[in-house]
């Protein structure tokens, strides 16, 4: 049994899509109604860059989804392979949205707005310079929580994304993640400071939770096929009323992914597809458990391969 996931930020590139864009007219056509949708070419920001531009939060995250879209989509049409006999879909961060949108309950126009406006609201949410998040790594998440509310009087950073076993993503203020990067190698804890613009699934956030509350319920959200995992429960979405309640509280909330494929697994899903640029969450499916069958589809080889 097998679960189909999408990657969020941080998988991009600049040429991502761009051999199955040169093959398939399907992509070409994506690419173009994409660019008809956001009012610019996000096709030649894809495909040509800069860099620089592709990394904004704003141009990242409807990028990405229309690479997962492409793909999955070339794999449905172009190879007869039905991938919504997945028991799972479920996808990291704005991945979440590139997996509802394959499995029926948005299409693919209201999804590339969705994310646009999402990632201008995200990164607008906070100042540039004044929060940013910090990669914890081999540690565990008791351990991370201990050492926060033992100095929660002092700084205020929360758990922005638990994606395996001995990798953890904090986000806060600048200065109290300065002081908390001070007390990790305290305690002998690695951590590396990331480069971007937003402390991102934190309560700094709320302004861009207040846009996206707005946003979402405007929406024509349908009634999928497909189970979805939530990031914020990393439990089965009952149906589309929470679905919009989940997404909302996503801004703000912790990326449970760790629990997500865990639960997963539970449910006897022991096969896992990533769909989209990168294999961040191949990585972090093999961390979780090593018995799981993984594989990534991003080229024309890895559609040839798979085997569902």
């Amino acid at each position: 049994m097998f679960s189909v996931i999408f990657p969020g930020q941080g998988s991009q590139i600049v040429g991502m899509g761009k051999e199955l864009y040169d093959k398939f007219d399907i992509v070409k056509n994506l690419f173009k109604q994409a660019d008809d949708t956001l009012n610019f070419s996000i096709s030649k920001l894809i495909l040509e860059g800069p860099k620089e531009e592709l990394d904004l939060t704003i141009n990242t995250q409807p990028a990405i989804y229309l690479i997962s879209y492409s793909i999955f989509n070339i794999v449905k049409k172009e190879f007869n392979l039905d991938l919504n006999k997945a028991k799972f879909f479920a996808g990291h961060s704005l991945g979440e949205y590139s997996a509802l949108s394959c499995a029926g309950y948005l299409d693919f126009s209201e999804t590339l707005k969705i994310l646009r406006i999402r990632g201008e609201a995200m990164q607008n949410s906070v100042p540039k310079g004044q929060g940013g998040m910090v990669a914890v790594l081999a540690s565990n998440i008791q351990v991370i929580e201990k050492i926060l509310d033992d100095n929660k009087k002092i700084l205020n950073a929360q758990i922005a994304n638990d994606n395996s076993d001995g990798q953890m993503v904090l986000s806060g203020k600048t200065e109290d993640l300065e002081t908390l990067i001070k007390i990790l190698k305290e305690n002998s804890i690695k951590n590396i400071k990331l480069p971007v613009s937003a402390p991102f699934h934190c309560d700094m956030m709320s302004d861009a939770t207040k846009i996206m509350t707005d946003e979402i319920n405007k929406l024509n959200f349908k009634n999928g096929k497909n189970k979805l995992i939530s990031n914020v429960t990393a439990h089965e979405i009952k149906d589309v009323d929470e679905l919009k309640t989940l997404l909302i509280k996503q801004i703000e909330s912790r990326v449970r992914w760790r629990e997500s494929v865990i639960n997963m697994i539970e449910n006897r899903v022991n096969h896992f597809i990533e769909i989209g640029p990168g294999k961040v969450l191949s990585g972090l499916v093999k961390r979780i458990n090593r018995d799981v069958k993984i594989d990534t589809i991003n080229s024309l080889s890895d559609i040839e391969s798979i085997k569902i």
